[in-house]
């Protein structure tokens, strides 16, 4: 079990990639990891609603998180070094993603809705069960952007463990032109985080009941997480 439980924490081998895009994968995971680290050190980070995560622990359960992709950058710097996997998806992208979350402490099982998705819910249903927490971007890897998928909700219904919802938002960033509109937080700026209320689902529950639920939390929370960007410029 130590075995398997470790290797989620490991890069995974780029033999079926040629030379070039080894090089690419390489470069752009330390790029981001140097970049996150360096910004993400200077932020001062306001949280709100940590009662809910000592609540779940309290209770001997496991979180399973769920953010929007665009908050990608922040995230892995604030729940660094705390064996949370996140699923990645088996791509150019997800692999570089995939190392530089791994060098932040995260554990990586790829697969996504289009690829290796349903191989990689089970083995992501094998790590909950061996008691580490888990992460879904739930609108990745290609969007809709804010619109949540089922991941995150089947592996609540198959573990019987809570969804924690959770939105980063800093007072000033940079967006990236990409499909997410990623959030590249400004040095020095402020940031908070709002963990929400956890989701339950029982085994017999029908999913697309729980997935409306996590959808209107997610959009309360950027909502609540605007209103507090708005109101630190007065």
């Amino acid at each position: 079990m130590h075995e398997q439980k470790d290797k989620v924490y490991e890069f995974a081998r780029l033999s079926r990639y040629p030379f070039t895009a080894r090089l690419m994968i390489r470069l752009a995971d330390l790029v981001f990891y140097i970049a996150i680290k360096a910004l993400g050190s200077t932020v001062r980070f306001e949280i709100r609603g940590s009662e809910h995560l000592t609540a779940i622990e309290a209770d001997g359960k496991i979180p399973i998180y769920a953010l929007w992709h665009d908050r990608i950058f922040l995230t892995s710097f604030f729940f660094r070094d705390r064996g949370i996997v996140a699923l990645t998806s088996q791509s150019f992208d997800g692999e570089y993603i995939a190392r530089f979350i791994q060098r932040f402490g995260f554990g990586a099982i790829r697969g996504s809705s289009s690829r290796g998705g349903a191989r990689a819910l089970v083995e992501m249903i094998k790590a909950v069960k061996r008691g580490l927490p888990a992460l879904f971007t739930v609108d990745g890897p290609r969007g809709p952007r804010y619109e949540a998928k089922l991941g995150a909700v089947i592996l609540a219904k198959k573990t019987g463990n809570p969804i924690v919802p959770f939105v980063i938002e800093p007072q000033k960033f940079w967006t990236v032109n990409s499909w997410d509109k990623m959030q590249i937080p400004k040095p020095f700026t402020r940031a908070v985080t709002i963990i929400g209320e956890p989701i339950y689902i029982n085994s017999d529950a029908e999913p697309a009941s729980t997935l409306a639920e996590l959808q209107l939390s997610l959009d309360n929370l950027v909502k609540q997480a605007k209103k507090w960007r708005i109101d630190c410029k007065f």
